[in-house]
C-alpha cells in the first residue's frame, strides 16, 4: 500500500492514533497481523471457503433454534417478510463493512472500526461491545449445552453440574490461536446443527399436528412478544461482528464476499424452510429451542446430533472475543506470532476467565428466548444493521447527494441507522419486560432447564 493511496483513506476523526497512521504511510502497518514471514504462529491463512464456514457454523447455530416460536408469536407473513427482508438488509450490510475493512486494511477488530469513527473514545467503547457480545453469547451456548444434557439425561444431576460441564470443554476447544485451526470445528458444527434441524423437521413431520391451534398467517399478540420474536430473528443474523477479524486472517481479503454470499444464501433458504416446516407441524406450542419439539424420542436424537454445534459454534463466537482481548494487549510485543510459555499462558488465561463469566451470565438469565432478546436489542442492532449504515456514511462523507444512486444510497442507509436504534430501545425495553416476567425461573438452580 503506497502513502497516496493511505492518505486518500485517512478517516476525518481528529482523534484517530496519529502513530498508527504514520506506521501505516511507512508501510510497516499494512494490515492487522503485519508481516508473517519467518512467525511460528502465522494467522492470514484462511480461504474464502474457510471464512464462509466459519460464519455459517458462528451464525447459524442457535439462531435457527429460535425462529419457529417466532413465526408462532407473529404468524407466517409477517415472520417470513422479517426473515427473508432482515436477510437481504444484513447482506448489504457485510458487504458495507468489507468495503470499510478495504479501505482501512489495519483494522482486526470492532475496536478498530470505532477508533475511526469517534477516535480514542470510539475504540473503548466498540471495544468493551465486541467483549461483551461475545461473553453473552459464550453464555447463550452452556445455556444451550445444559438444556440439551437435561434432555438426554432426563435431568440427570443438578443444572448447574451440566453448565459447568459445557463450560469446560468449549473452554478446551478454545485453546488453538488461530481461526484455521477452528475452522474444522466450524465444518462439524455445521453439518451437526443441519443434521439437528432435518431430524427435527422429520420428527415433528412424523409426529402430526400437535395440540395448539393450527398455524395462522397473522397472529394477534402484544407488544412483548411480538418484539421478543423479531429480535430472535435479528440474532439469526448476528455472524457480523466476526467480519473484521475473519477477513483479516484470509489469504485474499477481497474474496470475503464470495464467503458473505455463501453464508446469506445458506442460512436465509434454511431459516426459511426450517421455520415454516416445524411451524407447519407444531402450531403455537412450538417450544425454543426448536429441538425440543421433535417429541421425547427423537428430540434427544436432535439434541444429540445438534452436540457438536452447541459446543462448536460457541468456540468460535467466543474465539472472537478471545482474538480481540490478546490482540489489543499484545499486538505490539511480538508475543502473538510466539508458542512460549507467556503466548500461551496469556491466551489460556484470557479464555478462563472469559468462560467463567459466561457460566455467571447463563445461570443468571435462564431463559434461552430472553437471553437471545437482550443479546439482539444490546449488540446485533447495532453491530449486524445500524453501524453498517454509519460505515457507509463514513465512507461516503462528502459524496451522498453528489448522483441520483448516492442519494437513493443515503436514503437507504439513513434508514438502517434508524432501523438499528429502533431495534436497541424498543428491544431493550421488551427483553427487559420478559426477562421481569419469566422472573420465576429461578436463576443458579439445579431444576430441569429441558
Amino acid at each position: 500500500m503506497t502513502a497516496d493511496a493511505i492518505s486518500k483513506a485517512q478517516p476525518t476523526s481528529p482523534d484517530y492514533d496519529t502513530e498508527n497512521l504514520e506506521e501505516l504511510k511507512q508501510g510497516q502497518v499494512v494490515d492487522a497481523f503485519g508481516n508473517e514471514d519467518g512467525a511460528e504462529v502465522k494467522y492470514k491463512t484462511l480461504a474464502w471457503w474457510q471464512c464462509g464456514m466459519l460464519m455459517i457454523s458462528e451464525s447459524v447455530s442457535l439462531g435457527v433454534l429460535s425462529l419457529p416460536a417466532a413465526v408462532a408469536s407473529l404468524g407466517i407473513v409477517p415472520s417470513m417478510i422479517l426473515i427473508v427482508g432482515l436477510g437481504i438488509i444484513a447482506t448489504y450490510t457485510g458487504y458495507v463493512i468489507a468495503q470499510f475493512r478495504l479501505r482501512y486494511p489495519h483494522i482486526q477488530n470492532l475496536a478498530d472500526a470505532g477508533e475511526i469513527l469517534l477516535g480514542r473514545f470510539g475504540r473503548e467503547l466498540f471495544g468493551l461491545g465486541q467483549i461483551l457480545f461475545s461473553i453473552f453469547i459464550m453464555g447463550s451456548h452452556i445455556l444451550t449445552f445444559a438444556v440439551m444434557m437435561n434432555t438426554l439425561t432426563d435431568h440427570g444431576t443438578c443444572s448447574i453440574v451440566f453448565s459447568v460441564i459445557g463450560m469446560v470443554i468449549c473452554m478446551v476447544c478454545s485453546l488453538p490461536r488461530t481461526m484455521k485451526n477452528i475452522t474444522w470445528i466450524s465444518i462439524l458444527s455445521f453439518l451437526s446443527i443441519f443434521a439437528a434441524v432435518m431430524v427435527t423437521m422429520i420428527g415433528v413431520g412424523v409426529q402430526g399436528h400437535g395440540q395448539g391451534p393450527m398455524v395462522q398467517l397473522t397472529v394477534k399478540t402484544g407488544l412483548v412478544p411480538a418484539f421478543t420474536a423479531v429480535t430472535n430473528i435479528v440474532f439469526a443474523y448476528c455472524a457480523h461482528i466476526a467480519f473484521f477479524g475473519l477477513i483479516s486472517e484470509m489469504k485474499e481479503p477481497r474474496e470475503f464476499p464470495k464467503a458473505l454470499c455463501m453464508l446469506q444464501a445458506f442460512e436465509i433458504v434454511l431459516y426459511c424452510v426450517a421455520a415454516m416446516v416445524i411451524y407447519h407441524y407444531v402450531g403455537a406450542d412450538v417450544a425454543s429451542p426448536a429441538l425440543t419439539s421433535a417429541g421425547p424420542i427423537l428430540k434427544k436424537v436432535a439434541y444429540g446430533i445438534a452436540i457438536p454445534t452447541i459446543v462448536g459454534a460457541g468456540v468460535v463466537n467466543g474465539h472472537i472475543g478471545l482474538k480481540y482481548i490478546y490482540f489489543r494487549l499484545f499486538n505490539k510485543t511480538g508475543l502473538m506470532h510466539r508458542r512460549d510459555a507467556m503466548a500461551v499462558g496469556s491466551w489460556i488465561a484470557i479464555g478462563v476467565t472469559c468462560w467463567i463469566i459466561a457460566l455467571i451470565i447463563a445461570e443468571s438469565i435462564p431463559v434461552f428466548s430472553d437471553l437471545l432478546s437482550l443479546i439482539s436489542s444490546l449488540f446485533a442492532s447495532w453491530f449486524s444493521y445500524g453501524l453498517g449504515g454509519v460505515y457507509w456514511m463514513h465512507l461516503n462523507w462528502g459524496q451522498m447527494f453528489s448522483s441520483p444512486r448516492k442519494i437513493a444510497l443515503t436514503i437507504l442507509n439513513a434508514g438502517i441507522i434508524v432501523m438499528g436504534t429502533t431495534l436497541c430501545g424498543l428491544g431493550l425495553y421488551v427483553s427487559g419486560k420478559a426477562i421481569h416476567d419469566d422472573s420465576g425461573n429461578a436463576i443458579w438452580t439445579c431444576r430441569n432447564t429441558a
